[in-house]
């Protein structure tokens, strides 16, 4: 008896572990509100890199965006707080690749999001694609808003990310 649960643990530990270190988390297609869109920035992935994850100055070039705070280094397992559109988030990193791709999971009152970047290099400079799926008691009820509000949201901080890139 003693072993079985022992083994039990110790699988449930291994699941744990392994989840923890998935390289990329995808968004739920199947949520009531998903979004993606692409943007070509003129800079290196490097620069649209170091601009995006600098979490903390994300309301210096975004004017939706207010009071970013980063708990920890920028890796997998930060936590960091935002506000947007009147609401506070609290998110936490699931997906970091140097100059590649970061995305992180939020919540805020009656809702959850999963949010991921992708960077690509081309020949013009950087592709970067953005997707977010968004569900929750609050999302289900606006369905239709939410989704137009955050295509809206999710271009304006493309073409905002692109101004900033591209100085």
């Amino acid at each position: 008896m003693k072993q079985g649960l022992i083994l039990i643990f110790l699988s449930t530990m291994t699941i744990s572990v392994k989840a923890q270190n998935q390289s990329t988390m995808t968004i739920n297609q199947e949520a009531p509100v998903v979004q993606t869109n692409e943007i070509v920035i003129n800079a290196k992935p490097e620069k649209v890199w170091q601009i995006l994850t600098n979490i903390q100055n994300w309301d210096k070039w975004n004017e939706r965006i207010k009071k970013p705070k980063v708990q920890d280094n920028l890796q997998v397992g930060s936590s960091f707080t935002w506000k947007t559109n009147g609401s506070n988030i609290k998110s936490k990193i699931h997906s970091f690749t140097s100059n590649r791709i970061l995305g992180w999971h939020g919540k805020a009152f009656g809702a959850s999001a999963i949010h991921n970047w992708y960077l690509e290099p081309t020949e013009y400079g950087t592709k970067v694609r953005v997707e977010e799926s968004m569900e929750g008691w609050v999302i289900n009820l606006m369905k239709k808003k939410m989704n137009e509000k955050l295509a809206e949201d999710m271009l304006y901080w493309l073409e905002q990310l692109k101004k900033e890139c591209e100085k």
